[in-house]
């Protein structure tokens, strides 16, 4: 603590523990204690720690080639490119890399303005990232108060409420930005006829429809994106956070005109796309692919669920998948975090109302297992129910 505290920022606060090291969905710290990782760097680590796959092949990578830029091409963008467009089923997505959430929804926004068009709708309580222009897409006050003036014509009305977006897009609106589930708003998932509603209503006045699939996409859901349960397409995907599986890599996928609106120099990104990142992405879709992961995570997510829910203190579990929120009957969630911690589990409480759990996509049902009791424990404790 006392090294972080001379050398580091104080935008995080001050960790707690240090990590040294993990294998899996387990992690070890500087005092050689172990934990559960349901957090998995926040969605990110969809494979684990140390995945054998990403290991050999960041390493033979590395060992090949490194950073080239953007001036030249490689074997891995290309191919990870067919692989995305492949994804989305739509052979005239084209891709843009660059490496986080935040810039691939900056990328968005940019793309917007080339329609001649610059108002945009969000969603109140949405994180879109904190970068000035995603920033002022996301939808949370306490986030976005310190930083203004930000960027203007954004618009933020409640999420899933389809009579307020209808009012709020009109023909000047350039896109139209949701989480198909809200991640850090607290795993909210929106009525079923939500997202194609929002395709109605770009449709009718020609606003983009930008999913952010940050959180939810790589398979966090069940599906390779997180919007599939609509039946619809957008016309703008963000990923990030798993895409990389641990290292940074986003991406902006855009489908049907918005494909061309970009034209050269309208954007970039120096290490966006390198060789590294990309390798590591290979090989996280890969695997997912070979090992049928993403009917496991449909398995242990609805385990995670039906149990999570059964536990004293708990008022709801919801979400899809492997990315659950958990709300609980008093405003403890920091408190059973720090229990959880103690106990040998690694959550997140985005606020004192709700708990996000999010855990490598392999992890096994065993573990899964081992985390409600140990849950469970730390409810009961902190709650005293």
């Amino acid at each position: 603590m006392k090294r972080w505290q001379k050398v580091i920022q104080d935008n995080y606060g001050t960790p707690s523990i240090e990590l040294v090291s993990g294998k899996g969905s387990v992690v070890k710290d500087a005092q050689g204690n172990t934990y559960l990782d349901f957090l998995a760097g926040i969605a990110t680590n969809v494979l684990g720690h140390a995945h054998p796959a990403v290991v050999t092949a960041v390493s033979k990578q590395v060992a090949t080639l490194g950073h080239v830029s953007n001036f030249y091409a490689h074997p891995n963008v290309l191919e990870l490119a067919e692989r995305l467009q492949k994804m989305t089923g739509d052979k005239s997505a084209r891709i843009f890399f660059c490496n986080s959430g935040a810039e691939a929804n900056e990328a968005a926004l940019k793309l917007s303005r080339k329609t001649g068009k610059f108002k945009v709708v969000a969603t109140q309580e949405s994180f879109h990232g904190r970068t000035m222009g995603a920033l002022s897409l996301t939808g949370q006050p306490s986030k976005r108060n310190p930083f203004k003036p930000l960027i203007k014509g954004i618009k933020h009305v409640p999420f899933g409420n389809s009579a307020a977006m209808k009012r709020a897009i009109t023909k000047k609106t350039a896109m139209v930005i949701v989480e198909p589930i809200m991640g850090e708003a607290g795993v909210i998932v929106p009525p079923s006829d939500y997202l194609q509603n929002l395709r109605n209503y770009c449709d009718a006045t020609g606003a983009l429809l930008v999913f952010d699939c940050v959180q939810t996409g790589m398979g966090r859901t069940g599906d390779w994106f997180g919007y599939e349960y609509s039946g619809i397409k957008p016309d703008v995907i963000t990923l990030a956070k798993g895409l990389g599986g641990g290292l940074p890599l986003g991406a902006m996928i855009a489908m049907g005109p918005a494909a061309t609106l970009f034209a050269a120099g309208d954007h970039g990104s120096t290490f966006g796309g390198n060789p590294i990142a990309t390798a590591s992405a290979l090989a996280v879709i890969k695997t997912i692919e070979r090992e049928k992961i993403l009917p496991h995570v449909d398995a242990v997510g609805d385990f995670l669920l039906a149990e999570l829910a059964l536990i004293p203190g708990v008022t709801e579990a919801r979400g899809a998948g492997l990315l659950i929120g958990l709300t609980l009957d008093k405003p403890l969630a920091k408190a059973v975090t720090k229990r959880c911690q103690e106990l040998g589990a690694l959550i997140n409480a985005p606020s004192e109302s709700f708990i996000r759990i999010a855990p490598a996509l392999n992890v096994s049902m065993k573990q899964a297992q081992k985390f409600v009791a140990i849950f469970a424990q730390a409810v009961k404790e902190i709650i005293h129910v």
